[in-house]
């Protein structure tokens, strides 16, 4: 999914499960930083103080992260969660809507809905959680799964798509080597370009090992919605067996599903304008306020805030003085959700399913 998704609709189902609006804000940012956050290793300070950090996404996230192939500590966590079905760790590693290892994230995050950083353990868990349904099918790891070997959709023909991706990679590397496509391929959902992520498109593919799936995404994308709803409702109120809650109104979902499938241009931030723009006149019942811009990099972001580091992608020249406000920052408790949420999920929970990846 994208920002659109992940800040605008997360904010929205934050408010109306009930979080104050300072809450369901930073609930919102951290779902949609775990795709922002590129920038990994030790921050170190003027006063010889040091901060480790890990990356959830990678500098050029999906397509472009080519050469980061083995790298299934970022992918299989953070963006394409294993349902732990199946009997290879192929099959295992797979992503299915709302698995039992899901359920289980997510009902972690619940548990520990007391400590400091607990909103942006949620937040975290949130992007991976509604990732679930938008990923269904492809997998983390380099997997046959992942390879697309035609696409159908109201919008490409199958000729035009596979020259789109192969445009696209041959923009990217110069290669004119055969296999190579083939190869990319088979990480993540590259092959398939933005289909999965698109809330409105209705498209069919076949994969490496010959499985055909037909992908209707708004109904996919509503149920991702009322969950995450329900799963906030949940660390409101305690409930790990969050699936029980009530979900979100027929009138809001309707009124929801409507905006997400007529908000149809490519850009993801261009999306995400328009749909702010239609939650603050009261498009969605029960919901009429303004949305704070989302600031994922540069000044004003919460990196800078933290440090004085406005570079999105590096740290600059300067070292930054730490302070007891770098402590307190989101910026801080932002990394410790991710590097705290990345432990429990491949040590403590995909184990637990039979799933060793990191």
């Amino acid at each position: 999914m994208n920002i659109d998704f992940h800040y605008g609709v997360i904010y929205l189902v934050s408010r109306l499960a009930g979080l104050e609006k300072s809450d369901a804000e930073t609930v919102a940012h951290c779902c949609q930083y775990v795709d922002d956050a590129t920038v990994s290793g030790i921050l170190e300070f003027a006063g010889g103080e040091s901060y480790e950090r890990f990356a959830s996404a990678h500098k050029m996230f999906d397509y472009m992260n080519i050469s980061d192939t083995s790298d299934k500590r970022i992918w299989a966590p953070f963006h394409f969660l294993p349902a732990g079905e199946g009997s290879t760790l192929e099959d295992k590693s797979i992503c299915k809507p709302d698995s039992a290892i899901a359920r289980d994230m997510v009902a972690h995050a619940i548990e520990n809905r007391e400590a400091e950083n607990a909103l942006h353990r949620l937040g975290v868990t949130l992007h991976v959680y509604v990732d679930t349904w938008a990923h269904q099918n492809f997998t983390g790891t380099i997997s046959d799964h992942n390879v697309v070997k035609s696409l159908t959709s109201y919008d490409y023909s199958h000729e035009t798509w596979l020259g789109k991706l192969r445009q696209f990679v041959d923009d990217i590397v110069h290669t004119t080597q055969s296999n190579f496509l083939d190869f990319v391929v088979k990480l993540g959902h590259g092959a398939a370009l933005h289909f999965p992520d698109q809330p409105w498109a209705k498209w069919q593919y076949e994969n490496g090992h010959g499985l055909t799936f037909q992908r209707d995404n708004l109904p996919i994308f509503m149920e991702a919605a009322d969950m995450a709803y329900r799963a906030i409702k949940g660390f409101r109120s305690g409930n790990t067996a969050f699936a029980q809650e009530e979900g979100l109104p027929e009138e809001t979902k309707a009124a929801l599903a409507s905006l997400l499938a007529s908000n149809r241009n490519d850009d993801p931030s261009v999306r995400l304008d328009a749909l702010i723009k239609a939650l603050t006149s009261g498009q969605v019942p029960g919901f009429a306020e303004t949305v704070k811009p989302y600031i994922g990099k540069g000044p004003d972001s919460w990196k800078d805030k933290a440090t004085g580091i406005i570079d999105g992608n590096a740290d600059g020249d300067k070292k930054p003085v730490w302070s007891e406000a770098f402590e307190q920052s989101d910026y801080r408790k932002f990394h410790d959700a991710i590097k705290e949420h990345r432990f429990v999920v491949t040590q403590i929970i995909l184990p637990k399913h039979g799933v060793r990846l990191a």
